[in-house]
């Protein structure tokens, strides 16, 4: 008994830690939407904004045949070392030789989801290389050893108490609640690293085809002493990250800031076309671009759902979906979560293994109103089950599904399924955590409501008959 109530007692614990940071989570977020709302406010016409950004990425994506070509031939001619990695595995050993031929030993990365794809920082590490994320919240996630929560605020499920503890005993620094001493701790911790880094890695946020230059937007400067201080700058990118003009970055910059965090406008926006020229003050003195496919050509050849590609990975479905504020990032268990990450990652990884992301929605839509470029998510995530069935047709599935279809069909089989529900719910006590409870998978982690002492349908039926006694 006394091991029993330990166990009780610790998961009583995790699941009031869950609910305060679930609390945390949707105060965070509510703040966001002020702001957001707020700088929608500032265009002219927000929903004209965005047709006119769904409309640029459009033109990218159909148009990726002349589009990416045009990108490398420009960017090239800078003196820019282009590799085009059919998938994460040649693109890390890419960047892998890149390193090993300059005999670097110290890398400093910034923020790159691309990069957290392919899972980089923990391939390098195991090559032996001392990796360190420049962005706070990338930062503090890897001295956790965790994935990033959100596309965006990679640690926004962790309060100050946590992060301070956590820099106590990584980093030796004093206990404090400030904000501004926590980010000088780390500030401090990483500043050194630039210094030492023989290589940098950043992401990158848009490709511009017309002028062969990539876009990075960042809030701390990171992403700019990572590019300019190492000796050798490698850039990730996905095929979806072009635009076709320089212009389009007028709008798609304040579209990425006011719908990924609620700002008129990053605070660092960086344009790079190549390697440090002559007479130039700072830069890399040499330049490599590693454009990753890894399965986005999969996903262009659906004509259906290849709008997905005009993702800018702004974060905005993550921040009103229903499913994400209660479940949080980490509950996906794959790297882009929320909505968006349920529409892509079984194009990206696998549809059979991955399909239950998509069987997790609430299918309410308001990630598709939210994506700044118009991405159809909610039809996206219908689209999924249906491929998924259709690749894979499991025959209880389809008996389920089916006998269900029969009893909602008629109000009286729906009535008398309800009455025997009620009936047997009481009885799922008596096995409930047991090997012969039937809801064993589900009730592992939930609580059964309890049943309802009347249907709604008897409730409504004595409330008209009163109101109908009222009348005469």
């Amino acid at each position: 008994m006394p091991a029993l109530a330990s166990v009780f007692q610790r998961d009583s614990a995790a699941y009031r830690r869950r609910g305060e940071t679930r609390a945390f989570i949707r105060r965070a977020l509510r703040g966001y939407e002020q702001k957001r709302d707020e700088n929608k406010a500032r265009f002219q016409d927000w929903q004209a904004a965005r047709d006119a950004a769904a409309a640029i990425k459009h033109e990218a994506i159909e148009h990726l045949d002349r589009c990416l070509p045009e990108f490398i031939e420009k960017i090239e001619a800078r003196g820019v070392k282009v590799f085009v990695a059919a998938n994460g595995v040649r693109a890390k050993d890419y960047i892998i030789g890149v390193i090993r031929r300059h005999g670097a030993k110290s890398i400093v990365k910034s923020k790159s989801m691309t990069g957290e794809e392919i899972h980089l920082a923990q391939a390098l590490e195991g090559e032996g290389f001392e990796v360190v994320e420049s962005d706070l919240g990338e930062f503090i996630v890897q001295l956790r050893h965790e994935a990033p929560f959100h596309i965006v605020f990679p640690a926004m499920h962790l309060k100050r108490d946590e992060i301070s503890r956590l820099f106590e005993e990584k980093l030796g620094s004093a206990p404090t609640d400030s904000p501004e001493e926590l980010t000088m701790i780390a500030r401090r911790a990483i500043r050194q690293k630039y210094c030492e880094a023989d290589i940098g890695i950043s992401g990158v946020n848009f490709a511009v085809a017309e002028t062969g230059a990539i876009a990075m937007c960042t809030n701390e400067g990171n992403g700019r002493l990572t590019t300019s201080l190492p000796r050798v700058h490698i850039a990730l990118m996905g095929i979806e990250k072009l635009v076709p003009r320089m212009d389009d970055l007028a709008l798609l910059l304040p579209m990425l800031a006011t719908a990924g965090s609620g700002q008129h406008l990053t605070c660092y926006n960086t344009i790079l076309s190549g390697p440090r020229q002559p007479g130039e003050p700072d830069g890399p003195e040499e330049f490599h671009l590693v454009i990753m496919d890894n399965a986005r050509t999969t996903l262009l050849a659906d004509a259906q759902q290849r709008d997905a590609l005009q993702c800018i990975r702004c974060g905005a479905c993550l921040n009103v979906c229903p499913v994400y504020k209660n479940v949080g990032g980490h509950a996906y268990g794959t790297t882009y979560p929320g909505p968006i990450g349920s529409v892509i990652t079984p194009h990206l990884r696998g549809l059979q293994s991955w399909k239950h992301l998509s069987g997790a929605s609430s299918l309410c839509g308001a990630c598709t109103d939210a994506c700044p470029v118009k991405i159809d998510l909610h039809h996206h995530l219908l689209h999924n089950r249906r491929n998924a069935v259709r690749q894979h047709k499991t025959w209880w599935e389809l008996l389920l599904f089916q006998g269900f279809g029969w009893v909602a069909a008629d109000a009286r089989r729906f009535a008398l399924a309800g009455w025997i529900g009620r009936l047997a719910q009481p009885l799922h006590a008596l096995v409930a955590g047991t090997p012969l409870d039937p809801l064993k998978p589900w009730t592992r982690f939930r609580a059964l409501p309890e049943p309802p002492p009347y249907a709604f349908r008897d409730w409504w039926k004595e409330r008209r008959g009163a109101e109908g006694g009222a009348h005469d």
